[in-house]
């Protein structure tokens, strides 16, 4: 009664506050214990909905302090009252000062006592309304009459954490608690605590590692006594042995404790506090791992792999040598420390493959592809080919071999000589090889510590061929199904972006070659037409890189529900690609050449590129991570007199968070972008052939040298890859609304082509974590024939999205429509429901109301009415907006329809 009465306030702003104050009235010690606990709870929702913060007052504080000290209440109902100061603290303004709030004293006083209690519940929640109160209040100020109010430390916040984490686990690491389940969930919900601490004092990073290395000195100190302890009680009563249950606790333990120190480190990333001092101490908690024998393999390595992730590393190094100008003693000292634990994680794979751990030796090889430790991934995909008889898992890792094996390559072309020693390793172990036909051990070493542009050449063959196999593989055998349609989709892209690459190296050699078997007279006569054609060689494959990276945005909001890092590993292979497109679109692009303008994207389509459209493209990507890279493109994008107003953003989810690949692209293209500043500034006075001449040599090593920084950012495959699920998509099923067509879609010359539209979505989760709430279609129609063969509706037809040529910009102008549609402006001066192109193509766009069972129909007029006699099929895509008003593309899953225009 008392909750549905205040549900009924809540809808009145006039009968809030009387409610208010009736539920505050009914806390009184007089009334029944569960008429206050459920008073307390509508106050609760009260402030969860929002409407509470104005109802704030003294009276509300003093309630809620009484219950929080009250020893005899229930604990249930003192964490409730804790919980909403927390939602009262988290409405508050973000600069509010002590000042502001005259309960503050007694808040602080409270929270902190209760933040000591015995009770873990209780001490928990005033642990995050403590945490809340150090992040909000940012000054230390006095308070009261003659009394002081000082605002904890948040380093005294961190130790009051790190002990009640040790109290919480001290039980288990005794083997007398037995509810280990609901402990690790408080632990973890302290652990978050921690990482939001570290987000707002990065400072603390080094302290916070400290504190876990203690705590996992204390896990293996416990762990060595207990199993002296299982030993003598073994000779009396080997029953009570808990050797194996104890292991799976410690492991999970360690494991989560892996888990938050990669958060950390990526926080630490962001805030560019990435020091000697942290590797130092992640040194120090990796080792205490690793002397430990008690400890299974799968833990061993993710531990190991922490000093692997050269993402993470490479990063630090750069910062390192920025701040004071290293001669790479540094490096060289860091270098030497991965190789070493990379070698000791290749000793805990052999072992797990010895003991047959099939499944945490996949596990261990799924998390080293994810961090970009291409050799223990390799290794440990290709040995258990050999341990699995079901032909499907069977392929499924024959595909990640092959990946793992191209990633291989390409990490193994920057390695120095002293850095081989996991080559070597693998050697003296005489394994089996799985792919022998690709003679990769042999490549493998004739690459290795070679960094002149052909051996590059010869080893991104095997590497491309090689990813060509993987998504063959799954191909092949998997045709049935869209199971695995982002592995091959995302495998393919790769292979686009390899190839490229490879083009680009292919054109630079022949520079360099000409350049070297000229002499100083053949130099003099090198023509504008020579200037000219590596200018067009290499600006086709630059707008080749553009339009990839838009295929990278595509397939990152095509597959709903995937994981925010994921979605973030994607996003930066497309700055990767946005940046090798300027890259290349400016490393010949000499103002004094006559026929720069007139150069077309070359993709088969009628749509043309320009520079501006690269710098577009970057500067989007850029926008919100590095205003120094942008103004420096902005710096070029007046050399080719565009204007800045120009520059676009990204959709909301297609933004860049600051991760480690991010800013290690973005270190690259502050390099690569100031050097394109620099030699533009050179190139644009050239007249002379011969300087001109000398110009393309510096344009193609300043291109080589951009190139080989970005191959040297470790390539990490997403996690998502390794989730094995159908693909959320649509189906539309399109008829003529003609009844007298029953032979199919047709329509009479002159005349435009009405039809009925039916959507529905394929293989949506239930357990989706945001709602769909709008959707739209685009209809797509060229006046390019349909072959006599493919004309037949019984022989349907449906390009894979990577295999498709308009696939990009089909979306790309549904995007635009739905971005306009969202912004409620008269978007219809910019596009119409239909429209008819300069090339004679009709567009239509069609909204769709979806019933619970995700099915919605509409209708729509093409106006094909110009259209000659003949067949034609109808290219359609769809997509939606969920419910955080985020943009995903609707996969089409079944084949696009054909209509005819009869005589």
């Amino acid at each position: 009664m008392l909750t549905s009465l205040s549900k009924l306030a809540y809808k009145s702003t006039l009968l809030i506050s009387e409610q208010v104050d009736f539920l505050l009235h009914l806390l009184n010690h007089e009334k029944a214990l569960h008429i206050q606990a459920t008073a307390l709870r509508c106050l609760y929702l009260t402030f969860v909905k929002g409407m509470g913060q104005s109802l704030i007052s003294a009276t509300l504080f003093r309630a809620l302090f009484s219950i929080v000290e009250e020893a005899e209440l229930p604990s249930t109902m003192q964490c409730e009252a804790l919980k909403l100061l927390h939602k009262i603290l988290l409405g508050r303004p973000p600069n509010l000062s002590c000042a502001d709030m005259p309960e503050f004293a007694e808040l602080l006083r409270i929270v902190d006592n209760a933040s000591r209690s015995p009770i873990i519940s209780k001490s928990i929640v005033a642990i995050l309304v403590l945490v809340e109160i150090v992040i909000k209040f940012q000054r230390r100020v006095e308070m009261g009459s003659g009394g002081v109010c000082t605002l904890p430390m948040p380093s005294e916040v961190v130790s009051l954490i790190m002990d009640r984490i040790t109290l919480l686990v001290k039980p288990i690491l005794c083997s007398c608690q037995f509810n280990h389940v609901k402990v690790f969930e408080q632990v973890q919900s302290l652990l978050s605590l921690l990482l939001l601490l570290v987000g707002e004092h990065p400072d603390l990073g080094v302290l916070v590692l400290n504190k876990v290395h203690y705590l996992i000195e204390d896990l293996v100190d416990t762990c060595t006594t207990m199993a002296g302890r299982q030993a003598d009680s073994a000779v009396n009563n080997p029953v009570e042995i808990r050797g194996e249950r104890d292991q799976t606790i410690n492991s999970k333990l360690i494991f989560i404790l892996n888990r938050f120190v990669v958060s950390c480190l990526e926080i630490l990333n962001k805030a560019g506090t990435l020091t000697n001092q942290v590797f130092d101490k992640v040194k120090l908690l990796v080792q205490s791992v690793h002397h430990c024998s008690f400890f299974d393999c799968y833990t061993h390595i993710i531990y190991s792999l922490l000093l692997d992730t050269r993402t993470v590393w490479i990063c630090m190094v750069n910062r390192n040598d920025e701040a004071r100008g290293d001669d790479g003693n540094f490096h060289t000292c860091l270098q030497d420390f991965i190789d070493k634990h990379e070698l000791l994680t290749l000793e805990f794979a052999k072992k797990m493959l010895i003991h047959r751990d099939t499944w945490p030796a996949y596990r261990a090889g799924m998390y080293a592809a994810c961090q970009g430790a291409w050799v223990t991934a390799s290794f440990l995909f290709g040995q258990l080919i050999m341990k699995v008889q079901s032909d499907i898992f069977s392929c499924w890792l024959k595909s990640v071999s092959h990946l793992a094996h191209s990633q291989r390559i390409i990490q193994l072309l920057f390695l120095t000589k002293h850095d081989s020693s996991s080559v070597d390793w693998l050697e003296t172990k005489e394994l089996p090889i799985t792919f022998s036909e690709d003679n990769l051990c042999e490549i493998e070493k004739d690459v290795a510590g070679i960094i002149d542009e052909p051996n590059h050449s010869q080893a991104l063959v095997v590497a491309y061929q090689s990813l060509i196999s993987a998504e063959r593989t799954l191909e092949t055998t998997f045709t049935s199904t869209n199971a695995f349609f982002f592995q091959r989709w995302f495998l393919a892209l790769r292979a686009k972006l390899l190839g490229a690459v490879m083009e680009i190296f292919r054109v630079l050699s022949t520079i360099q070659s000409e350049q070297n078997t000229n002499n100083d007279a053949l130099v003099r006569k090198c023509t504008i037409v020579d200037s000219i054609k590596f200018l067009q060689q290499i600006t086709q494959i630059s707008f080749q890189l553009k339009r990839l990276s838009q295929e990278f945005d595509l397939i990152a909001t095509s597959f709903i529900g995937i994981d925010s890092k994921s979605s973030n590993i994607i996003k930066a292979v497309a700055l990767n690609c946005s940046l090798l497109a300027v890259s290349a679109g400016f490393a010949f692009y000499i103002p004094s050449l006559p026929a720069y303008q007139n150069l077309t994207c070359g993709l088969g389509s009628s749509q043309k590129c320009s520079h501006a459209m690269l710098i577009q493209n970057l500067v989007g990507r850029l926008w919100n991570l590095d205003h120094e890279v942008t103004s420096n493109l902005g710096m070029l994008a007046e050399v080719i007199g565009l204007s800045k107003n120009c520059f676009h953003l990204q959709p909301k989810n297609q933004i860049l968070d600051s991760s480690c690949e991010v800013k290690n692209i973005v270190d690259v293209c502050n390099y690569a972008v100031s050097g394109i500043v620099c030699w533009q500034n050179e190139a644009k006075m050239v007249q002379d052939d011969k300087i001109r001449s000398e110009v393309i040599t510096n344009g193609s090593q300043l291109l080589l040298n951009i190139i080989l920084k970005l191959m040297n950012i470790p390539f990490r495959v997403p996690k998502f890859f390794f989730k094995v699920r159908p693909c959320v998509g649509s189906e539309l099923f399109i008829s003529s609304a003609d009844v007298r067509n029953v032979d199919g879609i047709s329509v009479s010359t002159g005349f435009p082509l009405s039809l009925n539209l039916c959507l529905q979505l394929k293989n949506v989760p239930p357990d989706l974590a945001v709602r769909l709430t709008k959707f739209y279609c685009i209809l797509h129609c060229s006046q390019k024939l349909v072959l006599d063969g493919q004309s037949n509706e019984k022989t349907p037809w449906s390009p894979q999205p990577w295999e498709d040529s308009d696939v990009v910009e089909i979306n790309e102008t549904l995007f635009q429509y739905v971005t306009e549609c969202t912004k409620r402006t008269n978007y219809r001066k910019c596009f119409k429901d239909g429209d008819i192109n300069n090339d004679g193509a009709v567009t239509v766009f069609v909204h769709f109301e979806l019933s619970a069972r995700g099915q919605g129909f509409s209708n729509c007029l093409l106006d094909v009415s110009h259209f000659p006699v003949g067949s034609y099929r109808i290219k359609w895509h769809c997509c939606c907006i969920d419910s955080q008003g985020s943009y995903w593309s609707l996969l089409p899953l079944n084949a696009e329809p054909v209509f005819t225009v009869l005589s």
